[in-house]
């Protein structure tokens, strides 16, 4: 998987957003707001390929998460950023 190009985490007023880079991109129906863990995994992988595994190694590197919950929750975030239509496969 990698973010798709235009994509870009901001953080306004103290909560993380995605926004598009080009005003073909943005669509004001929808905002896409990440929590600070989010946030977090969105910088790690920019620019980057990437995995749910990828994902679910940074959470427990950084928290103290087992890998079971860490993986479903990678996966869960994964499939939530395809269904925004932010990441490619």
């Amino acid at each position: 998987m990698k973010i798709k190009k235009g994509f870009v985490l901001r953080q306004l007023l103290g909560e993380y957003v995605v926004t598009g880079e080009g005003l073909e991109r943005v669509n004001f129906n929808k905002i896409i707001s990440l929590n600070s863990t989010a946030a977090y995994l969105w910088e790690k992988v920019q620019d980057k390929d990437f995995s749910v595994e990828d994902l679910s190694r940074l959470l427990t590197d950084k928290y103290e998460v087992s890998e079971e919950t860490a993986l479903e929750d990678s996966r869960k975030l994964a499939d939530s950023w395809k269904e925004a239509g932010l990441i490619d496969e």
